[in-house]
């Protein structure tokens, strides 16, 4: 089999694992070539969309507002949410995907975890749910410093599904950009699990910028571990890895 440069081949365990990696000069090219796998996949009849938050997919969700696809009759489910926070809370992710894309693109059904249930036990049931009755096509991953995927930290089982998380120091603190104060910053969230993650059937994934070079070649070279969530993507096998040259600069291809 042929491979073009975009693609890295790796043999572990006498295993091979399969990622696409495509280098971008930034974020506007990375929201360009992941604009190209969404309207492919809608050409391909994909109906359901996982969607991330944060600022790696801002330039992604630009493009698609600025385009003429139309998401009537799809599904979108997003990653997660911040426990505490209501939905018109302008640091919810609710609030952010409205901002971002709902009222300029709207799907005809867009799920998000409820941050204010007054039974968390049963609102990660409600989302196992909502999961299994819409199968993801394709899913838009971000990830932090420390490798995570959604809010599933390190120490997450790669067989996880919807749970309640305790957010470590490092993600508040990245995460405290976002807010007037980091005392602001929730402690805690509700995100899809990385078992539900690995469900979908095709994954993407964004990184710029040099603090995430460590998480990167820890997810596409490093062992699976759930001390780097994210290299749970190893497990899929149809991964592409959208980065720019800082993001890429540890990896070995």
């Amino acid at each position: 089999m042929d491979y073009t440069n975009e693609q890295l081949e790796f043999l572990k365990d006498e295993e091979i694992i399969m990622m696409k990696i495509i280098k971008v000069k930034d974020q506007v090219e990375g929201g360009q070539k992941s604009f190209e796998i969404f309207k492919e996949g809608l050409a391909n009849n994909a109906k359901v969309f996982g969607l991330a938050t944060g600022s790696s997919p801002i330039k992604f969700y630009e493009t698609l507002v600025a385009s003429d696809l139309d998401f009537t009759g799809c599904t979108s489910v997003n990653l997660d949410e911040y426990v505490g926070l209501s939905a018109d809370d302008d640091q919810s992710y609710h609030y952010f995907m409205k901002k971002n894309l709902f009222d300029k693109k709207p799907f005809t059904k867009s799920y998000l975890p409820n941050g204010l249930a007054s039974d968390i036990s049963a609102e990660l049931k409600r989302y196992d749910q909502v999961i299994a009755d819409n199968p993801v096509d394709i899913q838009i991953l971000g990830i932090g410093q420390n490798g995570h995927i959604g809010f599933n930290e390190p120490g997450a089982a790669f067989d996880s599904n919807t749970q309640e998380v305790q957010l470590t120091e490092s993600t508040i603190k990245a995460n405290a950009r976002f807010f007037e104060n980091e005392a602001d910053v929730p402690t805690k969230a509700i995100s899809m699990g990385i078992g539900s993650i690995l469900k979908a059937k095709k994954i993407v994934l964004f990184a710029y910028g040099e603090s995430k070079a460590e998480a990167i070649k820890g997810t596409v070279e490093g062992p699976q571990t759930t001390d780097v969530p994210a290299s749970a993507l190893q497990l899929h096998d149809d991964v592409t890895i959208i980065v720019d040259e800082a993001a890429a600069s540890l990896l070995s291809k």
